[in-house]
């Protein structure tokens, strides 16, 4: 009987001693190993805006679609566009047809210049003459060839300022010329942004466009999830961030049929918002006069990219999807 008693205390005192062993090791784990259910999956979502305003022609997708980048979206109504276009090609021919003007102005002011300087060297030689005849002729017939010379002079000198105004006419028309390119550049582009194509590869989601809608320039009319941008955000509790870094593996097991991922830390949230001390009116701590003696620890985000590498083929990622996220720390001299 003593024995039997003995082996009963034994067996009773084992099963006490294993049980308080794995509940230590369950309280361990639970509290400071690196794991959370709290993973999120996350995405880049491109809100796409027309760059011009109007009517909405077309819409080119379905809700939900993929779509490869360059891919057609929605188009905005392009007669005012097209009318624009042409507006600002007949500016152009007209400035275009300005300049070949001006510069056939400024020919004809040179060689009218010309024309005049030659007047001038001729009436310039007579009077040099006359003068160094003398007496042979009357004093009046030299001053008027000086007089002659001297009026040579002048038109010439107009002639010459004729053709300064000329260059800086053809100088305008040349400027006219870019000005009506440019807005012709300008129309152009406006013309091509009426259709409003895809900036990366993803999911046209929550589609809320119809034909006939007024579509602002700048104003966001469709979501766009790009493809290549899923990432994770696990919020880890801060007793368990002493055993995180960049560049440990990850486990991911999606809640959304138990799929499991790889992935990679690659980076740590460096804050969070203190709820219990916002900033008061004056910009001075608003502290709460209340303490709770029982502290929730808080969860930092941790942000986990996905080996998109070893996907499988049939899991299916949406923003916003939960996760449990495990961390396999790197061991000093260790993998």
């Amino acid at each position: 009987m003593k024995i039997a008693s003995l082996l009963r205390f034994l067996l009773t005192a084992a099963v006490v001693a294993l049980a308080l062993l794995l509940g230590r090791a369950l309280w361990q784990h639970y509290l400071y190993s690196p794991w959370t259910r709290d993973g999120r999956v996350r995405a880049d979502v491109v809100q796409v805006a027309p760059d011009v305003s109007g009517l909405v022609s077309r819409v080119a997708v379905r809700d939900n679609q993929f779509v490869r980048k360059g891919e057609l979206l929605f188009v905005i109504d392009q007669a005012r566009f097209r009318n624009a276009v042409a507006q600002a090609e007949a500016n152009l021919a007209a400035a275009v047809a300005g300049a070949r003007a001006a510069g056939a102005s400024i020919s004809a002011a040179a060689a009218g210049a010309a024309a005049r300087r030659a007047e001038y060297e001729m009436y310039a030689a007579q009077a040099e003459r006359r003068q160094r005849i003398g007496d042979v002729i009357s004093k009046e017939a030299r001053n008027d060839a000086v007089a002659a010379a001297n009026s040579a002079r002048a038109t010439w000198q107009q002639a010459q300022a004729g053709g300064s105004q000329a260059a800086a006419a053809r100088e305008q028309a040349a400027a006219a010329v870019e000005q009506a390119q440019a807005a012709l550049d300008r129309a152009r582009l406006d013309l091509a942004r009426t259709e409003v194509r895809a900036p990366v590869d993803g999911y046209v989601t929550n589609l809320d466009l119809r034909v006939g809608d007024y579509a602002a320039a700048g104003a966001a009319r469709l979501a766009l999830i790009d493809s290549h941008s899923y990432y994770i955000y696990g919020y880890f509790e801060e007793t368990k961030l002493p055993q995180l870094r960049v560049g440990d593996g990850v486990d991911i097991r999606l809640m959304a049929g138990g799929a499991r991922l790889k992935g990679t830390i690659t980076g740590i949230a460096r804050g969070i918002t203190d709820r219990d001390n916002p900033a008061g009116s004056d910009l001075l701590a608003d502290v709460n006069p209340t303490f709770n003696w029982v502290r929730l620890a808080q969860r930092v985000p941790v942000r986990i990219a996905i080996d998109t590498e070893h996907l499988p083929r049939d899991v299916l990622l949406a923003a916003g999807m939960t996760a449990t996220i495990e961390v396999h720390p790197h061991r000093a001299g260790g993998g």
